[in-house]
């Protein structure tokens, strides 16, 4: 018997067989073993199964018969998940041996906190960011906070932020009872900051966890054109579902720019395959509104927080470096 929390650790994966033993290896040694794995796996046909059967009998496999893709496989493994608190986490991650300790931490320290962010370093340059917490700008648009700059001591602070990247994101489950999982329409990208959003909006705090870390192959199991289509469209649908209304008419020249912006670069680069799969992403945005505006009615009648506080939580456009 223990008085520690239960985490459960949830896993998608499609084809990753050559990345879920470095993260499963990682996550053997960690020095919080009040602990459930879960591998969410999305129809794979690389040898996933067998090699979690072989050599990771203590991994709870979730199989999909589909690929679901990541929402939906996190969403099967959250509904199967038993623990108090819940990580999603990325095959292509290597997790230091202190990371659950740290994070069920930063849960103890903050009753306020429905998320906690870990430090996320890249793999091959484990002295640079992949990110230290999310931030949403004025604009609607996501930041990963410090992405690609050295982890400098600025970075070493316990702080709020707005939402935790999906990569390493750590949830109370009476968070997620109130707010509902991932968004099944989303299928793969910005998921987490939506997510983050509802939990602003419910009263939900983030907080950033620098001793909680993780090193990340960054796009190793996504990016390319099938990325920049579901960022295309979902960025929009964010802001569509979320923003709230106050904000909007205060914020809607810096929300029309940030857009235009995006669509203006995916213009000039149409002959590659990803610019055309942005702009192709942001159309079907454009098209699906109307069924996005029908899930925004009952968000923002449920918000609980007042809008001078969700102002505070975003950031400046020229400060969100």
């Amino acid at each position: 018997m223990t008085d520690q929390p239960l985490v459960s650790v949830i896993i998608p994966n499609w084809n990753g067989f050559k990345h879920l033993p470095g993260c499963l290896n990682a996550l053997k040694a960690q020095t919080y073993q009040h602990v459930e794995v879960i591998v969410a796996d999305n129809a794979s046909t690389d040898g996933s199964q067998e090699l979690l059967a072989k050599y990771y009998p203590w991994v709870r496999l979730e199989q999909l018969i589909t690929n679901q893709g990541f929402t939906g496989a996190c969403n099967a493994g959250l509904l199967r998940a038993r623990g108090e608190l819940l990580i999603l986490l990325n095959n292509d991650t290597e997790a230091d041996p202190a990371w659950i300790d740290e994070v069920v931490a930063a849960f103890e320290r903050h009753p306020e906190a429905g998320a906690v962010a870990s430090k996320m370093l890249l793999f091959d340059r484990r002295d640079h960011l992949h990110t230290a917490g999310d931030l949403v700008r004025v604009d609607g648009l996501p930041v990963n906070r410090g992405v690609w700059q050295p982890d400098d001591p600025e970075y070493n602070e316990e702080i709020a932020v707005f939402s935790a990247c999906g990569g390493s994101a750590a949830y109370r489950r009476s968070t997620l009872d109130e707010i509902g999982l991932l968004d099944d329409d989303f299928f793969f990208s910005m998921e987490d900051v939506d997510l983050g959003w509802r939990a602003q909006l419910a009263g939900w705090k983030c907080i950033y966890a620098p001793r909680a870390v993780v090193y990340h192959q960054l796009a190793a199991t996504g990016g390319g054109k099938t990325a920049s289509y579901y960022d295309g469209r979902n960025t929009l649908w964010v802001i569509a579902k979320n923003y709230p209304t106050p904000l909007l008419r205060k914020y809607w020249p810096e929300i029309v720019r940030g857009q235009w912006r995006r669509a203006w670069a995916a213009l000039r680069a149409w002959r590659g395959e990803a610019a055309r799969a942005q702009l192709r992403g942001i159309l079907a945005g454009l098209v699906t509104l109307p069924r996005v505006l029908r899930k925004r009615r009952v968000i923002q009648a449920g918000r609980k927080v007042s809008i001078e506080d969700l102002e505070a939580i975003l950031t400046p456009v020229n400060r969100a470096g």
